[in-house]
């Protein structure tokens, strides 16, 4: 997870850290390496995925040897009653050890699904958010592009001067973006 996180703040970095462009707010990015380290964050989130999976796994093979030793003292109580059948108190402390670890062991397992079902919870919604104001930036972008008059290279009027801005406000501002 946390090199997830060190991406995303690679990421963040090289956009706040971006030069600007001469006079205007506008910033240049290096496209490719900017698109490469969102695709490599893209590859590792099924990584974190794979894990909390695991931990999964790990709870269920927890319970499943707690149910075992169980059964292990439950088996064991039961020949000790069929020898010793004067002794009730001993086969009822039995079982009742028997349940106990048995609630335990449950007790544990709901503990431990909670904290997974927690953690996973916690980990996408911080990506859903993440990814949710990356797309919001560029979709800005994109259409402030997109309100730009386009005029043909060769036919460009030579006083006419590039404008930062479209009907007053800046086509990129850098300290608007609101990445964490």
């Amino acid at each position: 997870m946390t090199e997830i996180t060190d991406l995303l703040g690679e990421a963040i970095a090289m956009v706040s850290e971006a030069r600007p462009v001469a006079l205007s707010t506008m910033v240049k990015v290096d496209r490719d390496a900017l698109l490469a380290l969102l695709e490599e964050i893209g590859e590792r989130l099924p990584e974190e995925l794979r894990e909390a999976r695991w931990l999964l796994k790990e709870r269920d093979e927890y319970l499943e040897q707690a149910r075992g030793e169980a059964r292990e003292i439950v088996a064991a109580a039961a020949v000790q009653a069929e020898r010793m059948v004067e002794r009730t108190e001993v086969v009822r402390s039995a079982e009742q050890r028997a349940r106990r670890v048995l609630d335990q062991a449950q007790a544990e397992s709901r503990r431990l699904r909670r904290q997974t079902e927690d953690y996973c919870e916690e980990r996408l919604g911080e990506f859903e958010t993440t990814l949710h104001d990356i797309a919001a930036v560029v979709k800005r972008g994109r259409e402030r592009l997109a309100a730009l008059p386009h005029t043909p290279p060769d036919v460009a009027a030579p006083e006419a001067e590039p404008s930062d801005e479209l009907d007053g406000e800046p086509l990129f501002d850098q300290d608007s973006i609101d990445i964490r």
